[in-house]
């Protein structure tokens, strides 16, 4: 029995397929300030113990995006380590908060197969849930993601591709927030005024601000998640390939770009699902990240008087700022700049 791993190829992947995944992972407050080091993410709910104490919770919660790259980090090793690239998510759910202190293990299902019409890779796709040390579900979220073949002379199993949501409704959202006491939230410490009912549906929003992306950072993140993908990691495999280097993990570009939205979205505090997303384009060391956001609807949550929800659309570019919302031509390419398009609801106190 061999005794390393050489990662799943497409061949290995069957329908039904349950993988638990190996090394839980308790998330500390240094992989909080960690996160913070490389991202300069600034909601105050995730950023100060005082502020969210002051709204109900009994402590800053976890950021989501670092929680959902540490329960997608469990998940390489098993099912992208020989991964082509990551193509995109759909159906995620933030089901609980995570603090520091917890737990993080994570369960995935394959529930998708379809060999590439070259015979060299094929798409897998997955449902991945994220447990704490109770047992209880803090995130689960579909994904897809390209794998080569070991032997390309094996023939393509029946394809089956998924149906997925194009967006979860209102009703699926909200239950990693406790009910918020408004009378503590401060908007000066928050860093804006504007509250749910002062977005408009079909709103866009200039983010500004650029981020360039270094390669030691990215290295670091993706360490920081244990994401083994050797897309990532491995020079000497990478310049023999496509691109003739590493790709930026797509969630380090989701992690940017997220920061980048405080500048116009600074009360949305909490990622509560995302519908969809992405990866448009390949983005390399050394190139610089803008961010805008459209506001693709807004919804009341049932039951809940303190938050609303905002469907937001954020499309990330490469070295192209955005103050004219680079997306798609007319005959639906995308813009050569974007390299993410991401769709998500996002909370707002009202």
């Amino acid at each position: 029995m061999s005794k390393t791993n050489r990662g799943n190829f497409f061949e290995d992947f069957s329908v039904g397929q349950v993988i638990r995944h190996a090394t839980p992972r308790t998330v500390t407050v240094g992989d909080v300030s960690l996160y913070s080091a490389l991202y300069g993410t600034r909601f105050a709910v995730q950023s100060a113990d005082t502020f969210a104490q002051d709204i109900g919770y009994p402590a800053a919660p976890v950021d989501d995006l670092l929680v959902f790259h540490t329960v997608f980090g469990k998940t390489v090793p098993d099912i992208s380590l020989n991964a082509v690239a990551n193509l995109g998510y759909a159906g995620g759910r933030f089901l609980a908060p995570v603090y520091p202190g917890d737990t993080l293990t994570a369960v995935s299902e394959v529930i998708g197969l379809r060999e590439n019409s070259n015979g060299q890779s094929g798409v897998v796709y997955v449902r991945s849930v994220g447990f704490n040390q109770d047992g209880t579900e803090v995130l689960d979220y579909v994904r897809w993601v390209m794998v080569r073949k070991a032997d390309p002379s094996l023939p393509a199993p029946e394809p089956v591709v998924p149906t997925l949501p194009a967006a979860l409704a209102p009703d699926a959202l909200g239950g990693a927030v406790p009910v918020l006491d408004l009378a503590g939230w401060r908007d000066d410490l928050s860093g804006s005024a504007a509250r749910f009912s002062d977005y408009a549906v079909g709103e866009r929003i200039d983010h500004v601000d650029g981020m360039t992306v270094e390669e030691a950072e990215h290295m670091i993140a993706t360490r920081l998640y244990q994401n083994t993908a050797k897309v990532h990691f491995n020079q000497f495999t990478e310049g023999q390939g496509r691109f003739g280097r590493r790709l930026i993990y797509g969630g380090h570009v989701i992690s940017i770009a997220r920061a980048l939205s405080f500048n116009g979205l600074a009360n949305a505090f909490h990622i509560a699902a995302i519908n969809g997303g992405r990866h448009v384009a390949p983005l390399f060391a050394g190139l610089t990240v803008h961010a805008w956001s459209e506001v693709l609807d807004a919804q009341e949550l049932p039951g809940r008087d303190d938050v609303g929800a905002l469907r937001l659309r954020t499309v990330a570019t490469k070295d192209r700022p955005t103050a004219d919302f680079p997306f798609k031509a007319e005959n639906g390419d995308y813009d050569p700049s974007v390299i993410l398009d991401l769709d998500y609801w996002a909370l707002i106190p009202r």
